[in-house]
């Protein structure tokens, strides 16, 4: 039966929202196209009628994977950004999880397309971020420091769930990694939130 152009989409995005997940948790190289096409629910031959490589599909799902990323940090500030992401449920559920954090490591040894994709997946990201926080910051000094400190906070984020996903599964360590972040970043940000000007005290 002939698949009209609508279905031919909608089987692509579904092939893309599986590799998204699968890559999530294997790794780019963790997965071949057989079996991610055979997790989508479709032959190994049909790959080619929707991709030219798989190295297109991984910067599609890379890209789909950010934008997820940005999207779920939209209106929330950045402590609730933190407390949501140095979590367990976040470390532990790698296919749903910020494509930050589970394929950084992989983009950095892949061609430029990939990497330019995450490159603008981070950049939105923080764009969100700032957004919740501050509004429209302007171009000038608060806004860059602003910027300094988002950059920061996701660094030192992303990290945590790196270091904490790469400990045996139930180790001490692998939560102690987590509380410790989470604790420092969200002191920093109240830190960073009390330095706001404050009109002085008349002398005596």
């Amino acid at each position: 039966m002939r698949v009209t152009k609508a279905q031919a989409e909608q089987n692509r995005a579904h092939i893309v929202a599986t590799a998204s997940r699968l890559f999530r948790e294997r790794g780019y190289d963790g997965v071949g196209v057989a079996e991610l096409m055979a997790a989508a629910g479709f032959t190994h031959g049909g790959f080619y009628k929707h991709f030219r490589s798989k190295a297109d599909l991984m910067a599609e799902a890379s890209a789909s994977g950010l934008s997820q990323t940005a999207a779920q940090a939209e209106g929330r500030d950045p402590a609730e950004f933190v407390e949501r992401y140095v979590a367990r449920e976040h470390r532990d559920g790698r296919g749903d999880g910020c494509t930050i954090a589970a394929l950084s490591g992989d983009a950095a040894r892949q061609p430029a397309d990939i990497q330019k994709e995450f490159a603008a997946g981070i950049e939105s990201l923080l764009t969100a971020l700032q957004a919740a926080a501050h509004g429209d910051a302007p171009g000038d000094a608060d806004g860059r420091a602003a910027r300094t400190a988002l950059i920061d906070m996701l660094a030192h984020s992303v990290g945590a769930i790196v270091l904490s996903r790469a400990c045996p599964d139930g180790s001490p360590l692998a939560d102690e990694i987590l509380d410790v972040c989470r604790e420092e970043i969200l002191a920093a940000l109240a830190h960073g939130n009390s330095d706001q000007p404050t009109a002085r005290s008349p002398e005596a």
